[in-house]
């Protein structure tokens, strides 16, 4: 059956092999192929993950999307995803110009963040709830200011007096929320357009679309998109495609996460436990591993390939070739 899956890469704008250059040429080769999107992430103060080396290097997303916008004519551009330690208004006037530059093909991401150190930096309050209530007011503040509306605010975050916002988008700019934890599910519900948790495994991820998609009728509402963005790996095998891949590091991180679903064994000890966290092997393994999330729910997957950053193009052309065709055939 042909996929009606979407398709994103995430650009290699960070780390080792930060390049703008292989962010341009990456985002030209992904709308010759017909991927649907390209994406990044945000950080004020960035920490690399475990397994990411030491290399803190870090492009601005909005800049590098803007600066990426003239080069492309049907990409959409996402955020995976924008902290909301920026200032409401800078954060809608800053959506609405990207907005203008791409011609409406922003998709805005937004998450509470996982380093407190980086609200701290920008002097924003830094527990968990504060950072939830702070993305709240973050998406109702954009969202009046680019309906038009002179907006006004008094909160414990915020104060502000009759504020209004010119260049308004005129296309909608969909706001999808990061996480994989219930929590995260419930302010899709609420708040969101869509729901993206990045990496999750599949068992969570099936738990968490029959949780949305009963938020979702409970407020009368149709079901928000669903996107995940797994890391992914490509070769002529999975021999190959595993070489020099931290396996040990990934399966530690995946024990961190506390509220995922675990294997029967009660621990993430294998390859196989780490399914839909890792995508991995040959195209025909990508494809079948990308089927699996379709089935789940997924309506958009971004490929996250960090991991092979240092191959990026033979990665690009080994799913723009082999893996994207094969799905849409």
């Amino acid at each position: 059956m042909t996929s009606q899956l979407k398709f994103g890469l995430l650009l290699p704008h960070f780390g080792t092999h930060m390049s703008v250059a292989d962010c341009r040429e990456g985002a030209r080769r992904a709308e010759a192929y017909g991927f649907d999107s390209v994406w990044v992430r945000d950080h004020l103060v960035f920490t690399p993950h475990a397994g990411e080396g030491g290399d803190a290097n870090h492009l601005e997303s909005f800049l590098l999307l803007a600066a990426l916008a003239p080069l492309t004519t049907t990409l959409r551009f996402g955020t995976a995803m924008t902290i909301c330690h920026r200032h409401p208004i800078h954060l809608a006037q800053s959506c609405a110009g990207l907005s203008e530059i791409s011609q409406g093909r922003l998709i805005l991401g937004l998450g509470l963040g996982g380093f407190p150190d980086e609200f701290a930096a920008a002097g924003r309050p830094s527990t968990l709830a504060e950072r939830a209530e702070m993305a709240r007011v973050n998406i109702e503040i954009c969202r009046a200011l680019w309906r038009g509306e002179t907006l006004s605010h008094h909160s414990a975050f915020f104060d502000f007096k009759d504020v209004a916002l010119k260049p308004r988008p005129d296309k909608t700019i969909p706001i999808w929320i990061g996480g994989s934890t219930p929590a995260a599910c419930r302010r899709a519900a609420a708040l969101g357009d869509g729901w993206m948790p990045a990496r999750i495994n599949y068992p969570t991820f099936g738990k968490r679309i029959e949780y949305l998609r009963s938020l979702c009728a409970q407020s009368g509402r149709a079901m928000v998109a669903t996107a995940v963005m797994p890391f992914t790996t490509i070769g002529k095998d999975a021999e190959s495609a595993l070489r020099g891949i931290n396996l040990k590091g990934l399966l530690d991180e995946a024990h961190n996460s506390s509220t995922w679903v675990k294997p029967p064994s009660g621990k993430f000890e294998t390859l196989q436990d780490l399914g839909g966290v890792l995508i991995a092997g040959s195209p025909a393994d990508i494809v079948r591993e990308s089927q699996i999330y379709e089935a789940a729910g997924a309506n958009h997957i971004v490929y996250d390939l960090r991991l092979r950053f240092a191959d990026w193009y033979e990665q690009i052309d080994l799913l723009g070739k082999e893996v994207l065709p094969a799905l849409r055939s």
